[in-house]
């Protein structure tokens, strides 16, 4: 039986009073999460602060995004082994938002999983599309070529140790998500396809809902057969809000 992970995105959100409220209040709730992985990815700057504070606790971290490149002059990134040095288990890899505001193509974000993966680092690809997409009736079309470029890159053996995000792009910060059959929908066709590489990562592969899970509607999500847990972005941001969907993923 897969274990569930509810993992939460502050993205660029927070000050160091914020995050240390955050992680107490998580750190003190964690106890009546009984079986859900949880974990927190943070702004590059707060992961020692993050660091400091959790460790020794069962909740893991990671970061929100990271480079191609080992080292060398690139400006303003972070490599993977960088995150490593302070304790990151997981990292972001294709985030929408990194995708539509950065212009990060399927193929560098493939290339991000692999370097994430060469370094230890559990990367958590997120793959999704837009209302126009769904729409138009190529959601499945759009998520394979996602998955399919990181599957080219890195080859299945990498995603035994990955994690799937679905994130329909439309109901991300929208108020609007996918109903429980939507989401199901996706998240079965995903497992499916991997199901043509390797039938056992399949079906031990963590597949996270990431479109604007909330306390009040994480049930009827996380009580789908192909939904193991969440991505989430501003219920994340509240230690209540983020423990009532992760007691939920129980």
């Amino acid at each position: 039986m897969r274990q569930p992970l509810v993992a939460g995105n502050w993205k660029m959100n927070g000050s160091r009073a914020s995050v240390a409220e955050l992680l107490g209040g998580l750190k003190l709730g964690i106890g009546a999460v009984q079986t859900a992985e949880v974990a927190v990815c943070a702004p590059a700057i707060y992961i020692p602060d993050t660091q400091a504070q959790l460790e020794g606790s069962v909740i893991k971290w990671g970061g929100q995004d990271v480079s191609v490149h080992a080292a060398g002059a690139y400006t303003g990134e972070i490599a993977a082994g960088m995150l490593t040095d302070f304790g990151c288990h997981f990292v972001i890899i294709g985030h929408s938002e990194r995708r539509a505001y950065h212009g990060e193509s399927d193929a560098l974000v493939a290339e991000k999983f692999a370097a994430a993966r060469g370094a230890g680092l559990v990367p958590i690809l997120c793959v999704g599309e837009t209302l126009e997409e769904r729409e138009g009736g190529t959601t499945e079309a759009v998520v394979d070529a996602q998955l399919d470029a990181a599957l080219d890159v890195a080859g299945v053996a990498a995603f035994a140790a990955a994690v799937i995000a679905y994130e329909p792009v439309w109901a991300i910060g929208t108020g609007v998500t996918a109903s429980p059959e939507q989401a199901q929908e996706v998240h079965r066709h995903i497992r499916s396809q991997l199901a043509g590489h390797s039938a056992e990562i399949a079906e031990s592969i963590q597949i996270l809902y990431g479109g604007s899970m909330k306390g009040e509607n994480a049930a009827g999500l996380l009580g789908q057969p192909d939904i193991d847990g969440g991505l989430i972005g501003g219920a994340s941001l509240k230690a209540d809000d983020f423990l009532t969907i992760a007691r939920a993923a129980n």
